[in-house]
């Protein structure tokens, strides 16, 4: 853990910065079929210069973007981000873990990770999300750490949830 800058931490995961060191887990996770049907409408292969270019703007913007390392091995699980907050303190969060780590749980301790950081380090009044209607693991995970659901999302494929301080 000593190459990365921890920015919190929960019981089985840092949260790093987003790193360079990385790039080959994050294009690993992105180009995965299995992970980016469940993130993306129009699923496409990034290639390692627009992977790099995302990294680079991503910290000359300070986004809100955490790389999630599992604390007993040290090995990549995925990214979590506050992807936007609006005028009313109301955050945006989004989450993708690598096939290899998904059904282990990390998905509900990041989750609450990520809402204790936002409410406590940012100050957000609230938290949503948007998910697809046909990722019911993801759907049950939400649920478990407090969102609600509250309507059909950015597109018709998509449910909208929400979750009160």
């Amino acid at each position: 853990m000593e190459k990365y800058k921890k920015v919190f931490e929960s019981e089985n995961i840092y949260y790093i910065k987003l790193n360079k060191t990385l790039i080959e887990e994050y294009l690993k996770m992105v180009n995965d079929p299995e992970v980016s049907n469940k993130i993306s409408h129009n699923p496409k292969t990034f290639t390692y210069e627009e992977e790099l270019n995302w990294i680079n703007i991503n910290l000359e913007n300070n986004a809100l973007i955490f790389s999630m390392i599992e604390k007993k091995t040290d090995e990549f699980i995925g990214n979590i981000e506050i992807m936007h907050i609006d005028d009313n303190k109301i955050g945006e969060i989004g989450i993708c873990i690598t096939a290899t780590k998904q059904n282990q749980h990390y998905g509900t301790e990041a989750m609450q990770a990520i809402m204790k950081y936002g409410y406590e380090e940012i100050g957000l009044k609230g938290i949503e999300l948007n998910v697809y209607k046909t990722n019911p693991r993801a759907i049950h995970c939400y649920e478990k750490v407090g969102f609600i659901q509250a309507g059909t999302g950015k597109t018709e494929e998509d449910i909208h949830m929400i979750h009160k301080k």
